[in-house]
Formats: structure tokens, sequence, C-alpha cells
């Protein structure tokens, strides 16, 4: 098990993550070690003020002295920036995973760096879980409770020994539940679930903006238009508020898998418009109200907890659901 962890990165993921270790102390499984977060000044020592952190280095070969699991909780340019800068001069000894919202470029990027030892020194890695506001201001230890934690793991990296199994454990320890994809089926998946949702606020938000200027200049008057909508209106745009400078990152390493999805979307768009007054509209409708109660892509069903031996004979009850490329979602 790990004696020292460095969180690169202590906004809410980040510091999300070293409250939630803190919480599980005091499970079987969980980190009883030291916690160092590596960031600018000012949110280290918000960091440390909150709990997140036991001290704190803006210097990353500071932050990392000492510790043999590194957590890369930063937007996915700057973790693979990381990986470039400090992969080859970590100790062999030294176990890497991140947080990062895309995984393809990260995954091929820490093979590259690491080589034959990937498998043994890197796990990708992703929770499904954030807000629409950043920083360690809003973080919580309660941020991965039962959310969907998903692992990208090679295809010869074995999840049930070593420093990965050691990872995955906690990772369940502090509430979340571990789910292993492929990094070009994750890539797919969350264009889908999470980016195609962001970027519709986004566009909602920025049209709704439009048409207040337009309204304004029309009638003459500063109508709010996000209060003329009501709570519905307002959960619709509440993504808005995310932080350009993460998703900025999400686009260009996830491109092509977001631009299908917005193509789709578009075109789904487009059917309702050309059937407003048809009884299309009726089974849009209806096939929209049967997912949203279905629930079908919250994966709300985990399988049943996987008991799995270490070499030492040790036992290890992780609660995991498998899922392979095969079964990205269709186009």
């Amino acid at each position: 098990m790990f004696k020292q962890i460095t969180i690169v990165g202590t906004g809410l993921i980040g510091g999300s993550l070293g409250l939630a270790l803190k919480c599980a102390r005091f499970k079987a499984a969980g980190f009883k070690g030291t916690i160092i977060g590596c960031d600018r000044a000012e949110v280290l020592k918000a960091a440390r003020q909150r709990g997140a952190i036991d001290r704190g280095e803006t210097d990353c070969s500071a932050a990392l002295r000492g510790s043999d699991l590194v957590i890369l909780a930063t937007p996915v340019g700057a973790i693979i920036d990381f990986l470039d800068r400090l992969g080859p001069a970590l100790g062999k000894r030294v176990f890497v995973t991140d947080v990062g919202s895309t995984k393809q470029e990260i995954v091929a990027r820490a093979r590259h760096v690491f080589g034959p030892e990937a498998a043994t020194r890197f796990l990708g890695g992703h929770p499904m879980a954030g807000k629409e506001h950043g920083g360690i201001a809003h973080a919580g230890a309660a941020l991965f409770q039962d959310a969907l934690w998903f692992l990208t793991p090679a295809h010869d990296q074995d999840l049930d020994d070593g420093a990965a199994a050691d990872w995955a454990e906690l990772v369940a320890a502090i509430g979340a539940r571990v789910t292993t994809i492929t990094p070009e089926a994750h890539d797919q998946l969350v264009a889908w679930t999470s980016h195609l949702p962001q970027l519709l606020s986004t566009a909602l938000a920025s049209s709704l903006a439009d048409f207040a200027e337009q309204l304004a200049a029309d009638a003459g008057d500063d109508i709010e238009v996000r209060e003329a909508g009501g709570r519905g209106l307002r959960d619709m745009t509440r993504l808005a508020g995310s932080p350009y400078d993460m998703w900025r990152d999400i686009a260009l390493t996830n491109t092509a898998n977001i631009a299908d999805a917005l193509l789709q979307l578009e075109q789904k768009l487009a059917h309702i418009r050309e059937n407003l007054r048809t009884r299309e509209l009726e089974a849009e409708f209806r096939r929209g109200q049967d997912q949203g109660q279905s629930q079908s892509f919250n994966a709300e069903a985990p399988s049943a907890p996987r008991k799995s031996k270490r070499k030492n004979k040790k036992t290890r009850k992780q609660k995991k659901q498998k899922t392979s490329a095969s079964s990205a979602p269709r186009r």
C-alpha cells in the first residue's frame, strides 16, 4: 500500500480527492499516509486550511520527493505536459494515475514515456463527478460517493495485483464504483454523456445572451431572460458556468467524437424543427420520456462485487463493472 501521495492540482477534483482520502483513513483499505499537494501558493494555502493535504509545494520536484503514488488532477493539457517533462525522471517505484476527462491521448503519452514498464507504472482514470464551478472552494469529500470511476488499463495490466490494485482499492474506499473501459470506448462514451451536455448548455446560455441583447435593443427594456425562464431554464444552463480552460483541452483531445455527437444532435434538432406540426413531435417526446425514465445511460446497475486474490494470498473485494471496446455506444 502507498505511504505518500502527491496530488498535482488541488482544485475541485484534486482537493475533493484529498478530502475523501482523509475521510477514508479509518477504513480497512483506506490511505493512512501523507498527502502532498502541488499547485499555486494561494491554492495550496486554501487546500491546507480545508484539510485536503498535509503539506503543499509549489515546485513539482519537491512535491514528488518521497511519494510512491502521483495523482495528476489538472486539465488534460497539463497532464500530458507533466508526463513529458517529469515522467522520465520519476523513480521506477513511483506509480502514476490521472483524473483527466479524456483518455486516448493521455494513455498514449504515458505508454510512450514509460515504455515497456507502462503497465506497472501508470493507470489512466476518470471519475464521473464534478460541479459547474471549479476550485478548492467547491471541493468536498463526498464528491465521488457512488460515482463511476473509469480506469483504462492496458491489455497486459493486472488490476488484481501490485500498485494498480492498490489504487483501485483506494478508489473503492472513497465510495466510487470502479469500472474498466478502453481509452477509445471511454472517449466516445463521454463525448455523449458529458461533453455534449456541457456544449449544449454553453450554446443555450450563449444564445440566450444574444436573444436578451436583441430584445433589449428592440423593446428598450433590460429584461432578465433567465428569470423569465424559471427553474427549468436555470437547470439547463447551469453547466454553462464551467471553466473554459478545462473544456478547451477536452475539445482539443476528443474533437472527432464530440463533433460526431454534435452532428447527430444537430440532425435531431432539425428533425424536430421540421415536424413541429406533425405526429413525429409526439414520437420524439415519447422517446425522450422513455430514455429519461429508464436512465439507462447512468449505469445504475453495476455487476456484483468481484473477489480477487493477489500473489501474496490477500483477498480483495472490489466492485467492478467491466466495459470492453465492443460495448461502446453505437452510432
